[in-house]
Order: structure tokens, then sequence, then C-alpha cells
């Protein structure tokens, strides 16, 4: 039975933060993020993160499902403190910046506000 290490909901998107989707970025933040960077981001509500990102862990964007394939240095750390990851559908197995967390499968078409955020570690 998988646990649930995470879990908070989108409740602003960016002006700018379909437009790096459709470039296979999604950039989290949590609330408060600087007014410039927000533009760009998914701002959510955060949570604790339970424990650490690791591969094989499975991230819910609303309705869509994927699993981690690669977690860049500082990724947990930010995501814990800022509640601030850069998700990557491309499935690479090595992180490209320290930041990034890799995912396997297609972009996510369509998120809304309301659409929860949860983490799964098997």
């Amino acid at each position: 039975m998988a646990n649930v290490i995470y879990h908070s909901k989108i409740n602003q998107i960016g002006e700018f933060a379909q437009e790096a989707l459709a470039d296979g970025m999604l950039i989290l933040f949590k609330n408060g993020a600087p007014a410039d960077l927000a533009e760009y981001c998914f701002v959510h509500s955060h949570d604790d993160l339970q424990q650490d990102l690791q591969v094989g862990q499975e991230i819910k964007l609303g309705k869509h499902v994927y699993e981690i394939t690669a977690v860049g240095d500082v990724g947990s750390i930010n995501f814990r403190e800022l509640g601030h990851i850069t998700l990557r559908f491309d499935g690479n197995h090595q992180a490209e910046l320290p930041g990034t967390v890799h995912v396997k499968g297609d972009l996510p078409d369509q998120l809304s506000v309301g659409d929860e955020i949860i983490i799964l570690n098997d």
C-alpha cells in the first residue's frame, strides 16, 4: 500500500506557467513565491514533505500520475523549504539541474486551480 508523503493543492497559475509546461517543464512554488517567479509557476498550498523525494515514487498532478526517474541534489531540500521544484517530463535517469525532478509520462494537458499534488511512496 502506497503512503502519501506530500499533499497540497494548486491555488494560483502564473501567466506563463502553461507556456513552460508546453516546453516540458512544470515549475512548482509554494504560496508567497516572488512575483517575477510566480508568473512561471504553479503556486500551491504546500505541505510537510514527510520524506525525501526518491526515484520510484509517484507524483499525482490532478488526474495524471507520474513515476519519478531522477531527483536533483537539492530537489528535496528546495521542495521542503520553498515548495519549489521543476518537474521535467522526459524520463531522464540523471537530473540535469540540482533542483530538477524528472518524471516518466506524457505532459499534463491541463492543470487547474484546485487540482491536487500528491506524492506517494511505495
